[in-house]
């Protein structure tokens, strides 16, 4: 019973000992939380593929008054060729 209990203060006085030192450590370490105010880029759905993909990182194009923003050339030209044979 007494190994219990002198093991139980070896552990409590760690706990106590470690939680010391990382409080003294994290001044040097903190993390703000608070949003910087920059946004890196922005996520768009590709109209013909629906895939989500970076803006800067995609083709874009210019019909019927909209601007609308492809993935790939692959999607920009098969949107074109779907958009021409609905129209036809």
């Amino acid at each position: 019973m007494r190994f219990l209990i002198i093991l139980g203060l070896i552990y409590f006085a760690y706990r106590t000992i470690k939680s010391l030192m990382l409080k003294s450590g994290s001044s040097k370490n903190k993390v703000s939380r608070e949003p910087t105010g920059e946004i890196d880029d922005v996520m768009v759905k590709d109209p013909y593929c629906e895939v989500y993909f970076p803006k800067r990182n995609g083709v874009y194009l210019k019909i019927d008054e909209k601007d609308l923003c492809f993935c790939s050339t692959t999607c920009r030209d098969n949107y074109i060729k779907s958009h021409l044979e609905t129209n036809a």
